[in-house]
């Protein structure tokens, strides 16, 4: 006779975990409002004349743009802590770059291949760079920089000086294994990172519902106990009010954050894309619905600035594009000799 099936004895449920609050909405003032716009603003036209420029013949290789993405970079790394935390990201980079505050006529000077440029002339559009700045790329392997992130939370760990880092990748990256190998690490260890998922939609031409099982990307770190929190990626105000939320957890000393962006890009993946896998009107209905530049704006009306200092700032902005673009064609290319430099790092 077969014995009956052993039970098998009962999982005790899993405790609630602390998780962070719920982010608001950034309470701005008119002043700190017509700061997010100015650099928003900055990053939209030096991204559209960087697409003029690769048009001209001036910018080679890839260049991936972040128009539509604004309210992502400025809103995070506004309350980010300058002198001690620090930023890695993927190869859509110009706009991490100007968000950080770095001067637009050196990442102008890079795209287009010149000594001047912040990594002089040897990076391009993908692989920028600031050691001055805590900025540590800029890299072209997809999902590649969130292992590296790991490496800069640990060193700020280590080192005890209070800082975090907040590493950047995309919806196709989180696909990577590495990614989850970092989350894991992460939090075994407790290492102050943020983990940002800029979700525009796209990896590549391939949509996040065709490629993801899960394509609610801010749980995706929830079976390693990293808590997420998803966020409208599209208005500036939303983004910084779960910044903070994200750097008091983070700075605490509780582990890790992923945060889940939803935001959108205007272009193709690269220069080289001509985005034929969405329509016109879709790309067109977000314009007009969700532009992070013109919501903001909106709000600035509303709050008193009027339209004649909206044009101020713009006309400054203008400026500010028209200049880079200057210096970067006039600055000289790199020597030959710049071939052979920043191959090999000895140290004795």
């Amino acid at each position: 006779m077969a014995k009956a099936p052993r039970k098998s004895a009962a999982v005790p449920a899993v405790p609630n975990r602390e998780r962070p609050p719920e982010p608001g909405r950034y309470d701005a003032t008119p002043a700190e409002m017509e700061a997010f716009y100015r650099e928003m603003l900055l990053i939209r036209r030096f991204e559209e004349k960087a697409g003029q420029l690769y048009g001209l013949g001036l910018i080679g290789g890839f260049c991936h743009l972040y128009i539509g993405q604004e309210a992502v970079a400025v809103g995070l790394q506004s309350a980010l802590d300058g002198d001690r935390d620090s930023v890695i990201t993927g190869y859509r980079d110009h706009g991490h770059m100007l968000a950080y505050g770095i001067d637009p006529k050196v990442i102008m000077a890079e795209l287009t291949g010149r000594a001047a440029g912040i990594s002089r002339g040897k990076g391009g559009s993908m692989h920028m760079f600031s050691v001055e700045h805590k900025f540590y790329g800029g890299h072209g392997i997809v999902g590649a920089q969130v292992a590296l992130g790991n490496g800069l939370a640990f060193a700020h760990k280590y080192r005890d000086d209070g800082g975090l880092c907040m590493a950047y990748f995309g919806d196709g990256a989180a696909n990577q294994g590495q990614v989850y190998e970092s989350f894991n690490m992460a939090e075994l260890w407790k290492l102050p990172i943020i983990f940002v998922i800029e979700n525009n939609g796209y990896a590549m031409g391939t949509s996040v519902n065709r490629s993801s099982s899960e394509d609610q990307m801010y749980r995706r770190g929830e079976s390693f106990r990293v808590p997420g929190i998803q966020v409208n990626g599209m208005d500036v105000l939303e983004v910084r009010a779960a910044a903070e939320v994200a750097v008091e957890w983070v700075r605490s000393g509780k582990g890790p954050l992923l945060m889940e962006l939803k935001t959108y890009r205007y272009r193709g993946h690269s220069m080289s894309d001509p985005a034929k896998y969405r329509s016109r009107e879709e790309v067109q209905a977000v314009r007009e619905k969700s532009d992070p530049i013109e919501g903001l704006k909106a709000e600035m009306i509303a709050a008193g600035i009027g339209e004649d200092r909206l044009k101020e700032i713009d006309q400054s902005i203008r400026k500010i594009v028209a200049e880079s673009a200057d210096f970067a064609e006039s600055a000289p290319e790199p020597d030959l000799a710049e071939l052979y430099t920043d191959v090999l790092v000895e140290q004795y």
